[in-house]
């Protein structure tokens, strides 16, 4: 199989790579994805609330749409949310036309009209009573797909591509990469004169192993390790009518870290990820299903040097640690319990003012399982938050472990997204240059846009 180019992964840097490629008429374009397309993709754990994110055992890693398919498809339409696009561009104008390109996509596939667009008065306001606690509030727009909706418009961004004369190679994996072809698990070779390498999450290890194999140069990047916390939603109400998703970013007393809110799900329901060998959370929010309850990760920036660089095995050393602790599913833990000293019990939580979204968490104590300086961050980022959010950090607050973050080890390139290799490209998360939909599409357009300039 000859083509002009070839795309690894369908996620949302691949399509929007396809979809900036087709706007100007390339032809001989094929996208290859380990998974399904958006309608096909089924994993039997969702209704239950879990996600199962090895991609050998589910569809919710991999497939048309990516990982994000089954996010709450919150679009963050900024450049500086999920990466910096500023890296990449000749400015920040370039940058924020890139997002823009994005949305458009999405809209024009069926995403909602409707834009969280936060009012300039309420937000001064915030950004007042956050700075008065030692914390930064980031003011974005945003677009909610939700989860429920999500699987719909990427089926319209694949049948708009089809309809372009995009080829899908679905349900085919890419052994590896060879001089002007890749080689598939079925013996096939697929030939190009272009390659883009967006694999996702689900890939980024297989791309790690590439680039080693022909030498291009990676680097090793931070992860996120926290937990996820679930409040009434009474209590989020005052901050999600100003932004659905809201940013706040901290820097914490003891240790000077980093630490973020991420991924806020208002009436929504915390969800079990289970990988090959531990488990993790993180969040849902449906267009039409609401709970009584917010939640949102609350994150610690861990960054290693010597003699530890690997920080995804560090995470994930910590994740298996807290799954056995969980006896194979997260820890849930009171607020108030955590600062006693003490592990919950159902007992105590049933008392408590939040009924958990996430039935199979098993009660205990987080503190024996995240690291001392990790806890003690989030300790005090609740405390702080709590200023400006009064009741986040109260005893009945739930905390769900672990929600952990990891990065791909980053590729570099030059700012087409170009590796050492010539017209061979990278982009999305898999490759470490983008964390999240918006700017992994984004990236994709910008190896795209490197591809039409070689084409001329």
């Amino acid at each position: 199989m000859d083509f002009q180019v070839v795309i690894v992964g369908a996620g949302p840097a691949g399509l929007a790579a396809a979809y900036e490629l087709t706007k100007k008429d390339v032809q001989g374009i094929a996208i290859i994805d380990l998974g399904k397309a958006a309608t096909e993709r089924n994993c039997p754990m969702i209704n239950s609330y879990k996600i199962c994110a090895h991609c050998e055992v589910c569809d919710v890693m991999c497939g048309v749409g990516g990982a994000g398919t089954y996010s709450s498809g919150l679009l963050n339409l900024s450049p500086f949310i999920g990466g910096d696009l500023t890296e990449f561009t000749r400015n920040e104008e370039e940058a924020w036309e890139l997002v823009n390109l994005v949305d458009q996509m999405f809209l024009e596939n069926g995403a909602p009209n409707n834009l969280f667009k936060p009012d300039k008065d309420k937000v001064e306001e915030l950004e007042r009573k956050a700075s008065s606690a030692d914390i930064k509030f980031i003011p974005i727009n945003q677009r909610l797909i939700g989860t429920d909706n999500a699987c719909r418009v990427i089926e319209g961004i694949h049948s708009r591509l089809e309809s372009r004369g995009v080829n899908f190679l679905l349900k085919t994996r890419v052994r590896e990469i060879g001089e002007g072809g890749l080689l598939l698990d079925n013996g096939e070779k697929v030939k190009f004169e272009y390659c883009i390498l967006a694999p996702g999450r689900s890939g980024m290890k297989w791309l790690e192993g590439q680039m080693n194999k022909m030498g291009i140069k990676t680097q090793y990047l931070p992860v996120d390790i926290g937990v996820r916390v679930e409040v009434p939603a009474s209590i989020m109400e005052p901050i999600c009518s100003i932004q659905r998703d809201p940013k706040f970013h901290i820097r914490t007393s003891t240790f000077d870290d980093f630490v973020r809110t991420f991924c806020v799900n208002h009436r929504g329901f915390v969800v079990m990820e289970v990988y090959e060998d531990h488990v993790g959370v993180n969040g849902y929010s449906f267009m039409e299903k609401k709970s009584d309850n917010t939640n949102f990760a609350l994150l610690v920036r861990v960054g290693l040097t010597e003699p530890l660089e690997d920080s995804t095995a560090y995470g994930r050393s910590i994740a298996t640690q807290i799954t056995i602790l969980g006896g194979g599913n997260p820890l849930l833990q009171r607020m108030g319990d955590l600062r006693r000293g003490r592990r919950s019990y159902w007992s105590r939580i049933e008392r408590g003012a939040v009924n958990p979204t996430l039935l199979s968490a098993n009660p205990g104590d987080v503190s024996i399982g995240i690291p001392y300086r990790i806890l003690t961050d989030i300790l005090e980022s609740l405390e702080k938050l709590d200023k400006v959010i009064p009741g986040v950090a109260g005893d009945s607050t739930l905390l769900y472990a672990p929600e952990i973050k990891y990065s791909a080890k980053k590729v570099l390139t030059d700012k087409n997204l170009e590796t050492g290799r010539p017209n061979l490209f990278v982009a999305g998360d898999g490759a470490g240059v983008s964390r999240g939909i918006v700017t992994a599409a984004a990236t994709g357009i910008i190896a795209a846009r490197g591809i039409l300039q070689k084409i001329g």
